[in-house]
């Protein structure tokens, strides 16, 4: 206490509020849950985002698809549009194919409108995975329907644990990501689908060695895209502490 003001309650009310996207299960996909509510909806959010927000300095809060988006956003720093499944190719006029995953279009509409909503306030984005590829769709890119797991970097298997580098992405010389990562990084790989054409504003700043995107920016806007999963990384990837300062800077 200096003062009369207490350095500690000012620290937590500085800290940026950052919205982290879940999912929406079936109780009865979950184990362990009651009998009597198996037909319950869950709202279903993986830790390790909120995690990695926090040891960067930000506060994390996780955005139900209960609520409204733009009064959601009102209230935030920063958005976080975490992994899931693919997003409906009808969003970016393709059909389904033979590998397409369960589809959630309550998700797609909801985390859409998360991102219209921030965009107007200038809120700083952060996409992971399916995020990356959200971003992309929104910003009228597209994406790869499927990337085999015996082909290229291989970005679909399932061999190696989450929280392995197995394989190196090239940062885009002058980019936001060059500047935190330096000229290359390894990074894990948990996707089948990649983004195709990319979206109108968007700027591709990584690629693996096989081509396939694996980060993009904005040309004007704090949005930053990866398709790897930096959340399960056991280090803390410096695109966190750039996520959480950008909002904090707002």
């Amino acid at each position: 206490m200096a003062g009369g003001v207490d350095r500690s309650l000012l620290f937590k009310a500085m800290q940026p509020l950052i919205g982290t996207t879940g999912r929406r299960l079936p109780a009865f996909k979950v184990e362990g849950a009651f009998e009597q509510f198996l037909d319950s909806p869950l709202e279903i959010f993986y830790a390790e985002y909120a995690e990695k927000v926090s040891m960067a300095g930000g506060l994390p809060v996780l955005l139900s698809d209960a609520a409204d988006p733009e009064a959601l956003v009102e209230r935030l720093d920063g958005l976080l549009l975490s992994g899931g499944t693919d997003v409906a190719p009808d969003r970016y006029g393709a059909t389904p194919g033979p590998h397409l995953w369960p589809l959630s279009p309550e998700r797609d509409e909801f985390e859409l409108a998360l991102v219209r909503a921030a965009i107007g306030r200038r809120l700083p984005i952060l996409g992971s995975c399916r995020g990356i590829q959200l971003l992309n769709v929104h910003f009228g890119g597209t994406l790869i329907a499927h990337l085999p797991p015996d082909s290229g970097e291989a970005h679909s298997s399932k061999a190696y644990p989450r929280y392995v580098g197995r394989h190196e992405v090239i940062m885009e010389p002058g980019s936001t990501m060059a500047d935190l990562y330096g000229s290359s990084a390894m990074v894990n790989s948990y996707h089948h689908q990649g983004l195709d054409r990319v979206g109108e504003g968007l700027i591709a700043t990584a690629r693996a060695r096989d081509g396939v995107v694996e980060a993009v920016e904005h040309a004007d806007l704090p949005i930053i895209g990866v398709q790897w999963h930096p959340e399960t990384m056991r280090f803390q990837e410096p695109i966190w502490d750039w996520f959480v300062k950008a909002a904090a800077d707002r």
